[in-house]
């Protein structure tokens, strides 16, 4: 009882809370305290109440490498950059926490723990998680060094021995068995407790992604000693053990004294260099384990310890992937990772991942959804494959709306515009949003929250307004903004029957003195945190430092305005059909009320208009450009912003000026080429397109690389594939040698009125002896349809009929990881039409062992 009174006052005193509030909000107030275990059938339960434990979160690395570094070189303050972060966190409803230590910066070499800043930082973060509720798992080795993206700076004994000595080094073990026992032991100064009897330290899963080889015994007999150096310590609650990395040694963890096992997913891959663009709900759609029937594996709790859909900005993936972890079984999944809001802006630490509340609101909000369905959703229960399983339980997901969402009683959640009407307006208390929906209409583009405090008495909270300007999944720097933030001031209108269309408004937050009534339920708010209350009613007991679950009511963390100016980010359409109006539309920020913009458009050399662009919604502008000057050749233009004081910018390139003024001088412009009906529209060019494809092998002996042809010099994609000795020990791999992903949706949009009259697909392409791939075409329901194509020695056009074309399996490709993942989707029946279609495949078949090496070489793929 002492421990238990100590902890709620520190809890009161870290808050400095002044009154409590009874209310539902994140599910990480609620959670039972205590450890918990994990029962024989493999379920992990909390102590208390012996229920099932059902936690879903993120990885979070601000103590430790880059996000340590980079977020110094930004001038944060450490201490409070994790505060607002992990507030932030709290605000979108997370409840576990993991990461893999970065051991090689708090040891040396013999294992000893160094008592510095990374320590020190991580002592602080396990605090302020704590502090919100949130549960943690800590991965104590990680093997890595500190360097990605940089180099490598670590002292620890990883730097010194690999993965692989790490394991079979007698040294390298002593210092793990050394290092575990100090870490165990190691006395959070934040919070007075040992890290092996902290209760909110639930469990500990030993290494992080090992790399182990046969023979098993080895595997079995070191992952036996860590357990015994943690159980020496007195330690008695779970441990995990990493099972998914090494498959082909599953045995040897499954023999292990270990009671939990960890598994990861990235679905579509990593580091594509580019935002992935088409369906990959189908990549997410299940999660099947190959030894889930092994009575030795069903006794064993399951965790995903890391996941992301890797190089994906749609907020449509984390919700199936909460189900399908369910569906499998798993209690406990930590995305990996939330970026740290210090350098969000940038997305430097690990580029082909971007999540932050500020910076990515949809995405995050979809992470809050996801979070719901983790917990909502029973372990094993299924609802069938996709698409039937787009809605399920509360929830509902749509790839071709960006959409989640999840509708309850009270609480309404949604990652864009939406016109579902709440289960039940009138019971409502949480809603979170982005976009508009029946109950909010907000002009601005950040995420905002409603929690209802008592009748008619209500907290919203807004963040600013963040609008992509570049690819976040592009090579990263600290000197590249790949998002901005404005403070602007944005209309929102509620229609809660409660509040009124009278209600009041007024700031909570440090530095927030705003005032107001609505007007026909219209307000206008800027970022900040505001007490609404209907007519008549009384907030005079609501203070800034009230309570409200595991928030204070006047919190708020938003990342200073981005000092860039206005920014447009657009890109031509790769053709457009003459004689046809053409739609142009981009998003331009900095654009003030009494501004005005302008589109500049001109057939070369030719007749040149001034259209103004209309404004259909926060940083959009559009303007459609007249029949008469899209005749056939090549239309160039120019976004032309025209601030009140009479100065112009010029897009692209913000130049100072216009492309009418005698000395403008810059060359940048848009074009798009004007062409007849019955001009090929290329899907895919090498030349033109290899920055934004996905050419893999996906056997270990093919690879991709580019080409000239020798007649003309042109650029071709190469697929090379060397075939495996018949003698080689190694197991046979099934399926394509290699494959091309093409995404071409959006080169149909300036040929909309042409696309029903394309007869057939042609491929340009030969190949070092004749061999047969096939092509494919799929849907933005991910129903894919195949043709083969036979290739010869000689470069070919080869052209295959429309009616060719026949349903067929989809490759997912990027290859989902693990390994072990299914490799094909097929798709309810379904008819081919061209319109409906957006991604191309080209698949290259493995070769026979012992065959002659193998390359494919593509110049062009386009429709005929």
């Amino acid at each position: 009882m002492a421990s238990s009174l100590t902890r709620l006052l520190w809890l009161v005193v870290l808050l400095g809370t002044t009154q409590l509030v009874s209310a539902q909000t994140p599910a990480a107030a609620r959670l039972p305290a205590g450890d918990v275990f994990v029962d024989p059938q493999g379920v992990l339960r909390w102590q208390q109440n012996k229920r099932e434990v059902a936690l879903f979160g993120v990885n979070y690395t601000a103590p430790f490498a880059h996000a340590y570094r980079a977020s110094r070189a930004v001038g944060a303050e450490a201490e409070k950059a994790i505060t607002q972060d992990v507030y932030h966190l709290a605000r979108l409803g997370v409840d576990a926490f993991r990461v893999h230590v970065w051991d090689v910066e708090i040891t040396d070499t013999l294992g000893n723990l160094q008592q510095n800043e990374h320590l020190r930082l991580l002592d602080h973060l396990v605090a302020q998680l704590k502090q919100r509720g949130i549960k943690i798992i800590l991965t104590p080795i990680a093997y890595w060094n500190n360097g990605y993206p940089e180099q490598d700076s670590g002292t620890g004994f990883s730097s010194v021995y690999s993965k692989v000595q790490a394991y079979t080094n007698p040294r390298a073990i002593r210092a793990q068995e050394n290092y575990l026992t100090q870490f165990l032991n190691h006395r959070n100064p934040y919070t007075q407790q040992l890290n092996r009897e902290d209760p909110d330290i639930i469990a500990y899963e030993v290494c992080n992604e090992p790399r182990y080889h046969q023979p098993e015994a080895a595997v079995t007999a070191f992952a036996n000693k860590m357990v015994a150096a943690m159980r020496a310590t007195g330690y008695r609650k779970p441990i995990f053990y990493n099972i998914a990395e090494n498959p082909e040694v599953a045995e040897a963890i499954l023999a292990a004294n270990v009671d939990g096992l960890t598994f990861q997913w990235y679905p579509s891959g990593l580091v594509s260099g580019h935002t992935l663009r088409g369906n990959f709900l189908p990549y997410v759609d299940q999660y099947p384990i190959p030894y889930r029937t092994d009575p030795r594996f069903q006794r064993r709790a399951k965790m995903v310890y890391e996941f992301e859909s890797g190089d994906i900005i749609q907020p449509v993936m984390y919700p199936f992937m909460a189900r399908s972890f369910r569906e499998a079984g798993f209690q406990w999944a930590t995305q990996f990772a939330y970026d740290p809001m210090a350098i969000a802006f940038a997305n430097t630490e690990y580029q082909t991942h971007y999540l932050n509340l500020a910076y990515t609101p949809a995405k995050a909000l979809s992470l809050l959804i996801a979070g719901k369905v983790f917990r909502q959703v029973g372990r094993g229960q299924t609802f069938g494959r996709y698409p039937v399983d787009s809605v399920f339980d509360a929830f509902r997901v749509s790839y071709r709306q960006g959409l989640s969402e999840m509708n309850t009683d009270e609480e309404f959640y949604y990652t864009a515009s939406t016109t579902t009407q709440p289960r039940r307006a009138n019971r409502l208390r949480h809603l979170a949003g982005v976009g508009s929906s029946p109950v909010a209409q907000y002009e601005g583009s950040g995420a905002y929250f409603l929690d209802r405090l008592a009748p008619g008495i209500w907290r919203l909270e807004v963040l600013p307004d963040a609008v992509p300007i570049r690819d976040p999944f592009e090579t990263a720097s600290l000197q590249k903004p790949v998002t901005q933030i404005l403070w602007n001031e944005q209309r929102l209108r509620l229609s809660l029957a409660e509040l009124g269309s009278r209600f009041r408004l007024r700031g909570l937050n440090e530095g927030n003195n705003a005032a107001a009534q609505a007007t026909a339920g219209w307000v206008s708010v800027r970022p900040g945190v505001y007490l609404l209350a209907a007519s008549g009613k009384s907030t005079g007991a609501w203070t800034s430092q009230s309570v409200f679950g595991n928030l204070r009511l006047g919190e708020f963390a938003a990342p200073a305005p981005t000092t860039l100016g206005p920014q447009v980010r657009h890109t031509a359409v790769a053709q457009a059909t003459a004689g046809q109006p053409l739609l142009i539309r981009a998003t331009l920020t900095g654009l003030g009320a009494a501004d005005s913009v302008f589109l500049l458009a001109q057939h070369y050399y030719g007749r040149t208009l001034r259209l103004p662009m209309r404004r259909p919604g926060y940083a959009t502008v559009e303007a459609t450009v007249p029949a008469e000057l899209t005749y056939a050749g090549l239309l160039c233009y120019w976004i032309v912003l025209k601030k009140a004081t009479g100065a112009q910018l010029t897009f692209p390139g913000g130049f100072a000026g216009s492309p009418r003024d005698w000395d403008y001088f810059p060359r940048d412009h848009w074009e798009v080429p004007l062409v007849g009906a019955k001009t090929p529209l290329y899907l895919f060019s090498a030349a033109a397109d290899k920055e934004q494809i996905e050419a893999r092998g996906l056997h270990r002996t093919t690879w991709t690389e580019y080409i000239t042809t020798e007649a003309t010099g042109a650029l071709a994609l190469r697929f090379v594939q060397n075939a495996s000795k018949a003698e080689e020990p190694k197991p046979v791999e099934t399926g394509p040698a290699a494959s091309l992903r093409v995404y071409y949706a959006d080169k149909l949009l300036g040929r909309q009125p042409d696309v029903g009259d394309f007869q057939a697909v042609v491929v340009k392409a030969r190949a070092s002896q004749p061999v047969g791939v096939h092509l494919v075409l799929a849907t933005k329901d991910a129903a894919a349809f195949a043709a083969p194509v036979a290739l010869t020695t000689e470069w070919q056009e080869v052209r295959i009929p429309l009616r060719a074309f026949q349903p067929s399996a989809l490759l997912l490709s990027p290859r989902p990881y693990p390994g072990f993942l299914p490799l094909h989707f097929q798709a309810p029946a379904a008819a081919l039409r061209l319109p409906d279609t957006e991604v191309l495949q080209l698949l290259v078949e493995a070769v026979a062992p012992g065959a002659a090496p193998l390359h494919v070489d593509v110049e062009s793929i386009w429709l005929h």
